[in-house]
């Protein structure tokens, strides 16, 4: 049989059909996501729902078209963010992402909107969630008039995949958004009401695998779920053993437990079976790699030389990081933290030998590295038994031996990647799988996964 999987992120949106009993990818298509919308407000951060919409939905309709039958359809998509919907289930306002600023405006008595928020309610909120960008835009008269429901953008595609008026969504999504009750699986409506929010503004939320709709084609389509969730789920064999880094332009550290935790550093969000998934992020990741590489390659153009790239040069002074000595101490909160977003990396250790561009490439990616470890030491202490698989995804390790390198020298164990890319398309076509009875259970599912240089 032939699974489907869609993932719309932030920067682009993949779609792919697995073969359900080998493992294979059959097809990949990945396509840029331009849907950002110029704004002249820094903080705000949003795309077009319409041109999301309309690429998605074009490229499931090119798979459909060239690999018929599609046995079941899954998607993912970038957490947090909300859209509104009018009655008739179509968007009437742009998608604010997960990157949006405002709820770190200052709302009353010197604390922002997301401060205030907490306090409140007790619940730990961070700007881009869905119910402070609701909060700021209900205090502020931005809601628009015909809005009766919000949505994440994936929930809103697998409404329109299916020709539905209301979303739904599953509690992967429903935590994101924040003053979700996760011991209770639903909504905290107790804490809305402190805050003025009408709860009716919230979609229902589908526990489980369930199919909620089919295409005009006949092509059962499962709820939706979030991106970390899918990628956890595309990319480990054993979610009980496991435990996922991944980087990208963020980062971040994943592992299943039987308990929730609740710190400042570390995230508890819904996963299967009653279960939890801990997720330690990382606002900055790869995006920190990025942030020297555009350093280096402005100080180069001061000499009017015409250069378009320095990650070739980058990478080959990180190879040498083993034999490196006097190594520069590198923080890469360059984009702060989910709970202190003011906070700021830093560089120390700096001596008149080892200021130089070698030491600095090397202190990134190793900061890098010991900020997603860190995160782990805070989960480790929350399992009885440690894990004893490393998983390792996104661009960021895919693409350098040397990060791969220095996480199995500071986890102790051999880095696992993925023979397939797309983790979240995948995840999110396995989930499918599962809705719709091709697999009897998500660890069957997850047993077709196979990782590179494995037969």
């Amino acid at each position: 049989m032939k699974l489907l999987g869609l993932d719309i992120g932030t920067t682009s949106i993949c779609v792919n059909v697995i073969d359900s009993e080998t493992g294979q990818v059959i097809c990949t298509s990945n396509v840029p996501n331009t849907s950002f919308i110029h704004t002249d407000r820094a903080y705000e951060k949003i795309q077009d729902p319409a041109r999301i919409l309309s690429c998605a939905t074009h490229a499931v309709e090119a798979m459909i078209e060239k690999h018929s039958p599609i046995d079941a359809i899954g998607i993912s998509g970038q957490m947090h963010g909300i859209l509104y919907l009018d009655a008739e289930g179509n968007a009437v306002s742009p998608l604010y992402i997960w990157q949006d600023g405002r709820g770190d405006q200052e709302y009353k008595d010197g604390k922002s909107y997301a401060e205030y928020m907490s306090e409140v309610t007790g619940c730990d909120l961070a700007t881009g969630f869905g119910t402070v960008t609701h909060f700021f835009n209900m205090k502020n008269s931005l809601i628009p008039e015909k809005a009766v429901k919000l949505s994440t953008i994936h929930d809103y595609v697998g409404m329109k995949l299916t020709g539905g008026k209301e979303p739904v969504t599953h509690p992967s999504d429903a935590a994101s958004l924040g003053l979700y009750n996760l011991t209770e699986d639903k909504f905290d409506e107790a804490a809305m009401e402190k805050l003025g929010i009408d709860p009716s503004f919230f979609p229902e939320v589908k526990k489980g695998f369930e199919i909620i709709g089919k295409t005009k084609h006949g092509i059962p389509v499962a709820v939706a779920i979030g991106d970390n969730q899918a990628s956890f789920m595309g990319s480990v064999k054993d979610s009980e053993s496991s435990i996922l880094v991944n980087v990208g332009t963020g980062g971040q550290v994943s592992m299943v437990t039987d308990k929730p935790l609740y710190n400042q550093y570390i995230e508890t969000r819904p996963w299967t079976d009653g279960k939890y998934l801990l997720v330690g992020p990382s606002l900055c990741g790869g995006r920190a790699y990025a942030i020297l590489e555009r350093f280096f390659r402005s100080v180069v153009q001061l000499t009017d030389a015409e250069v378009f790239t320095m990650y070739p040069i980058m990478d080959k002074l990180s190879e040498g990081y083993k034999t490196l000595t006097d190594k520069l101490e590198v923080s890469t909160l360059f984009c702060g933290e989910r709970g202190n977003p003011s906070k700021r990396g830093s560089i120390s250790n700096i001596s008149a030998d080892n200021f130089t561009p070698q030491h600095l490439v090397v202190g990134v990616l190793e900061g890098t590295v010991n900020e997603l470890y860190e995160k782990y030491t805070y989960m480790s202490e929350n399992i009885a038994t440690p894990p004893s698989t490393l998983v390792g995804s996104g661009n960021g390790i895919r693409k350098s031996k040397v990060t791969r390198s220095m996480f199995a020298d500071k986890f102790g164990m051999e880095v696992k990647v993925p023979a397939h890319k797309e983790e979240a398309a995948y995840g999110a076509a396995l989930f499918a799988g599962v809705a719709a009875g091709v697999f009897k259970s998500l660890k069957e599912a997850q047993s077709i996964i196979k990782y590179e240089k494995e037969d």
